[in-house]
């Protein structure tokens, strides 16, 4: 009879688990199916914004699930992308180099609270105020907390002069900044993103290993986890990948050789496809989870991920961003970024899913691509988490925050304004960066009480602290790690430049005028000429013609010694066909600013225009 039953059981088992495999293998046939789909519609994207290639990769659950590439390797190339191309992956280089850091610090070859010209030899840290009796710490280096400046580099090609690090740390051979790094503000105080601070980790680290980053980053990531078509080594080296997709501008051209050469090798210089990408992030989602890792540690991969400052864009950890909250999820992360290329990884804190991609066109064309096939992988997948609302927002809460922002979400101010606004009896906030990188209007605002909202695709908390029903600054923190806040005071967030395009947003023009010059009375010291310049193209760009115009005549009329503000009030006549007035405006800028070469070379382009007619 107990024979009896342990078989039984044993068959139950059997068919319960061939049911659930069953189960699981049409699961991933609907998915493979739903992601197939979105091959013709991205073909249709591709063409629409003059992208050549494009390759994705997506994982659940810690497995590759789907790959697939489109387009050609080079505009003057039939020859088309495949599986093992690899492109320039740009600034996704910065939480590579992170890992390998902690991993060497693991092993007892570094440690990342040591200050960092303990281990510099080629060259020292330089000295001001904000560094004396300031220790500047690997850390700080990897989380953008030192302070140093150097956001950014151009790429280099075959024949041009190429810096050593030394060279580009010293401002040497530096087209974009010709300046040597420096310190704005005392380390560990605050945020500013900065390759050169990753410059100063790859000195380290070479000078110290005696060995070539490119090397240190193969040994202990690449070949362990035996990644085909990834590498640091630059094109002007020998040992570069042959499989490569070249870069491309914004009309689909080439760019010179295709193939850019990245001294700075720690914040840009890696080459990879999304599946290695991919196999990177499941091995570190393996680790979070503390099962099935391989070389990664979960302490390693803790370390990395840990938030360490909400300045800047609301949280950052030693090398992935942690500010994504795409589908309500949490996110490390990190994108890259280089003139004719870049790519997004995505990966999941939990779970294991996630989404790598790359593309060898210019932000204008690939950026709408890659933003529309991230948003429906998230969407088909049903990675999407619900926000539960948990009471009903107190109508004086509600009155208090409604109205426009400076960018709070990300803190990226210069891409516009938030604005918290009530529809259909729900609040809902639009953010320009939610837009940009994830194509929605609006995101809804879910209270949770104590004044506290989350927010639609945003992983933090926003608390708005009021006085009198009354609002006086608010508080962004993130909900599992509670000892990390950004607080923002009312003038932070409110600015003269949120009130003036609050007044112009949200009147008519007439009546937007003379609250305008309240505006100006309320903040006399305020010179307002390049709000209103940026509200003027802003405007523009939103196909708001009529009023683009009203803004910068205004700006004309306000600041008549500025040959900027008419050489930007031409430039909205002459794309709107108006070439005459175009024509006045760019004189008269010419007239403030003889040195204006603009202005001469478009009168040049009007006369011809005119001359045609």
């Amino acid at each position: 009879m107990r024979r009896t039953i342990l078989m039984f059981l044993l068959t139950l088992s059997c068919a319960l688990s061939f049911a659930q495999r069953t189960k699981d293998s049409q699961k991933t046939v609907n998915q493979i199916n739903s992601l197939d789909s979105l091959k013709k519609s991205t073909s249709e994207m591709m063409v629409k914004y003059n992208l050549k290639g494009l390759s994705v990769a997506v994982f659940e659950n810690y497995k590759i699930i789907w790959t697939n590439e489109w387009g050609v390797k080079a505009s003057d190339s039939n020859d088309k992308i495949d599986h093992n191309t690899a492109f320039s992956t740009a600034s996704i280089s910065k939480p590579i180099v992170a890992i390998v850091c902690a991993m060497l610090e693991e092993k007892g070859l570094i440690n990342l609270d040591d200050p960092i010209n303990n281990y510099l030899k080629r060259w020292k840290l330089p000295k001001n105020h904000f560094t004396d009796g300031n220790d500047v710490t690997w850390n700080m280096l990897l989380s953008h907390t030192a302070g140093t400046s150097q956001g950014g580099f151009e790429d280099y090609y075959l024949g041009d002069s190429i810096p050593t690090i030394v060279q580009s740390l010293q401002g040497k051979l530096l087209p974009r900044s010709k300046k040597p790094i420096e310190f704005l503000f005392k380390p560990g105080t605050n945020w500013e993103y900065s390759g050169g601070g990753y410059v100063i980790i790859q000195c380290a680290l070479e000078d110290h290993l005696k060995k070539p980053l490119a090397q240190i980053v193969k040994d202990n990531i690449i070949d362990p986890l035996r990644l085909q078509n990834s590498t640091m080594i630059q094109p002007n080296e020998q040992g570069f990948l042959t499989n490569i997709a070249k870069v491309h501008n914004g009309k689909g051209e080439i760019i010179r050789t295709g193939r850019p050469i990245t001294p700075q090798v720690a914040p840009s210089g890696l080459w990879s496809t999304p599946t290695d990408l991919a196999l990177i992030a499941i091995e570190m989602q393996k680790a979070l989870s503390g099962k099935d890792n391989k070389i990664i540690s979960t302490a390693v991969s803790k370390k990395v991920t840990d938030i360490v400052t909400m300045n800047g864009p609301r949280g950052w950890s030693y090398g992935w961003q942690r500010s994504l909250g795409f589908g309500n999820q949490e996110w490390f992360s990190h994108d890259g970024s280089n003139t004719g290329t870049g790519g997004d990884l995505l990966a999941t804190m939990k779970k294991g899913n996630g989404i790598a991609v790359l593309a060898n066109g210019d932000k204008p064309n690939r950026l709408p691509v890659m933003c529309y096939i991230e948003k429906e992988i998230i969407t088909r997948l049903h990675w999407n988490k619900p926000i539960n609302e948990t009471e009903k927002v107190p109508s004086a809460l509600k009155e208090a925050i409604k109205g426009y922002y400076t960018e709070i979400l990300y803190g990226y101010d210069r891409l516009g304004t938030t604005k918290i606004f009530e529809e259909n009896n729900h609040l809902y906030l639009n953010s320009p960066y939610l837009k940009d990188n994830f194509d929605v209007e609006k995101n809804k605002m879910y209270y949770i009480g104590n004044n506290s909202f989350r927010v639609e695709n945003y992983p933090n908390t926003i608390q708005f602290n009021l006085d009198q029903n009354k609002l006086i600054a608010l508080t962004i923190s993130r909900p599992d790690c509670t000892q990390k806040i950004l607080d923002l005071s009312l003038s932070e967030i409110r600015t003269p430049q949120t009130q003036l395009i609050e007044i112009f947003s949200e009147n008519d023009f007439t009546t937007a005028l003379n609250q305008f010059k309240k505006l100006k009375l309320k903040y006399p010291d305020h010179n307002f000429e390049e709000n209103l310049n940026n509200f003027g193209y802003s405007s523009f760009n939103k196909k708001q013609i009529e009023l683009s115009i009203q803004i910068f005549t205004l700006n004309c009329s306000e600041y008549p010694e500025s040959a900027n503000a008419f050489d930007s009030l031409g430039e909205v006549y002459e794309a709107t066909g108006k070439l005459q007035l175009a024509k006045q405006n760019y004189q008269k800028s010419l007239e403030l600013n003889p040195k204006n070469e603009n202005a001469k070379q478009m009168i040049l382009k009007i006369n011809t225009q005119l001359q045609s007619k």
